[in-house]
């Protein structure tokens, strides 16, 4: 039997470090120490551990949403290597049969890079076969609680075969949210506040975010997260002092003023606050938290440009910025902090007061 005692995570190419660093830390919170594997650019990072049971530990007591660089984790056997390329799959068939007696779904992945987005086809057809095997053997249960079962080909010869619990993991295949932006946004940024609505919004506080309610969306120009609060039926003051486009404004949901995104203050409180200013991301971090500490805004979503060293500590030291700033108003909330898809050399947070605890 093959023991799965890694932790398989997908990131952003370029990001393997932070990703890396990121887990270490989090893994010896648990008293769970192991090391890794990261090739920068490869979009993927190996943390193996000592054993299986400390691999299934992190993916339990370690939430998922609160993983900053991670897309995706999987606990993973041995790496498959040197597969023929006339039968890879019954090499990952016997695997396959070793990991759990059932699975509830088949993804067949790749890491998300340029050079591998060519084996993207390869997985497709790879995967038909794979489940037809499975379904044979009666170990595909669909829709139960069994994990599912991913096999990860980081080279055309080569693939991670592992399992994950879909309660504690992304939903999404390879780590990527489907989002669709129509082909007249404003701007691409406008893809990252769809994506941020659609992932850090827990369900159970998505009437937070309705029609009828106020934002302030601060260095909006030219205007995409405003566009995409304003199509939900929300009314935005747009902040910036450049022009807004056409297509914002047509929405007739948007009130622009023009002034600067550190200075304007609103009339009087607004449900949300959204930005995506470039700027420091303390001085970000810091703007945001005196907007939630004085009763300005109620929620806030915004983006941290992060520098070229030292990402994940400077994350770490916006997020205390707000958690001081907080503090002192004695303000409970929630914090997400992720890297999206739509980001770049960026991450992207929510911030939802919880009044229940104020």
């Amino acid at each position: 039997m093959s023991q799965m005692d890694a932790l398989l995570l997908y990131c952003r190419a370029g990001f393997e470090k932070e990703c890396a660093a990121e887990i270490i830390a989090n893994a010896e919170q648990l008293g769970v120490h192991g090391y890794v594997k990261a090739e920068p650019g490869s979009a993927w990072v190996l943390f193996q551990g000592a054993s299986a049971e400390d691999i299934s530990l992190l993916t339990t007591e370690l939430p998922f949403y609160r993983q900053i660089f991670t897309r995706q984790w999987i606990r993973v056997s041995p790496l498959l290597e040197n597969l023929p390329e006339g039968d890879r799959l019954s090499a990952v068939r016997a695997r396959v049969a070793e990991l759990a007696p059932r699975y509830s779904e088949v993804w067949v992945e790749t890491p998300d890079t340029d050079a591998a987005k060519t084996r993207l086809g390869f997985c497709g057809r790879f995967t038909k076969p794979l489940t037809n095997a499975l379904e044979k053997k009666n170990q595909l249960a669909l829709g139960t609680s069994a994990p599912r079962l991913h096999v990860c080909f980081v080279a055309d010869d080569a693939a991670f075969v592992g399992v994950i619990d879909a309660d504690n993991s992304s939903p999404w295949f390879m780590g990527i949210p489907r989002v669709r932006v129509g082909k007249d946004a404003p701007s691409r940024s406008a893809g990252k506040l769809v994506e941020a609505l659609m992932v850090m919004i827990p369900e159970d506080r998505a009437h937070e975010l309705k029609a009828g309610m106020r934002a302030v969306d601060l260095g909006a120009a030219p205007g995409g997260w405003s566009w995409v609060l304003a199509l939900r039926g929300i009314r935005v003051t747009a902040v910036d002092n450049g022009p807004m486009s056409a297509v914002a404004m047509a929405t007739e949901m948007i009130e622009h003023v023009r002034g600067d995104g550190f200075s304007y203050r609103p009339h009087r409180p607004v449900n949300w606050l959204v930005c995506d200013m470039v700027e420091s991301p303390s001085r970000i971090a810091q703007l945001v938290a005196e907007w939630i500490a004085r009763g300005h805004a109620r929620h806030a979503i915004f983006n941290l440009k992060l520098p070229m060293k030292k990402r994940l500590e400077e994350v770490r030291r916006c997020a205390d910025i707000i958690e001081q700033r907080l503090a002192r108003e004695d303000i409970n909330y929630s914090i997400e902090i992720k890297q999206l898809y739509h980001d770049r050399e960026e991450v992207t947070v929510c911030l939802m007061q919880d009044k229940a605890l104020r």
